[in-house]
């Protein structure tokens, strides 16, 4: 079997067992490769030739098993900042519960424990906001939202954030 139809099979079963959103590094692992830079060009010919992906920097799905796209942009968030707490809130979340009227489109709003930063994703743009509050402070203020594995803010800290943050607050519903 060839490292290209390894990587497929691999992908399939990932899917099937819930995957379907991958770093490089888990991709090397279900391959039982090393991360080097000869499986990093690996990598980049399987998207050149149309097998894999690109959703982000170092993160990839297959294109012939593609993660349900109702929830791979939150996939997506996971394995950006897997490393540290996040919760959807500001605008996504206000649009969610219906506080606000705008339906935010293509971009999602997550507030982070770690760095800000912004992802053009093909699912949309996902864009980070670091937070200062300790986990105790905001823990009492989400919810585990199990559908998408994701935190949300109840109502109260997503108005709070978006206060903090100095974002527009003409949009909230009177």
């Amino acid at each position: 079997m060839s490292k290209k139809e390894k990587l497929l099979s691999a992908l399939s079963h990932a899917t099937k067992a819930g995957g379907g959103v991958h770093t490089a590094a888990e991709i090397a692992f279900m391959l039982s490769e090393k991360h080097t830079p000869a499986f990093t060009k690996f990598l980049t010919d399987c998207v050149k030739k149309g097998v894999l992906r690109r959703v982000a920097t170092g993160i990839f799905e297959s294109t012939i098993t593609p993660p349900d796209g109702s929830t791979a942009i939150y996939k997506i968030v996971n394995k950006l900042r897997g490393d540290v707490f996040n919760y959807i809130s500001l605008e996504s979340q206000l649009s969610y519960t219906g506080d606000i009227s705008q339906i935010v489109m293509d971009r999602l709003t997550v507030m982070t424990k770690g760095r800000s930063g912004i992802f053009s994703t093909p699912y949309g743009v996902i864009e980070f906001t670091h937070t200062k509050k300790t986990i105790e402070t905001i823990a009492p203020n989400i919810y585990f939202d199990s559908d998408i594995k994701m935190y949300r803010a109840k109502t109260p800290q997503a108005l709070i954030d978006l206060k903090n943050c100095n974002r527009n607050l003409h949009m909230l519903e009177a």
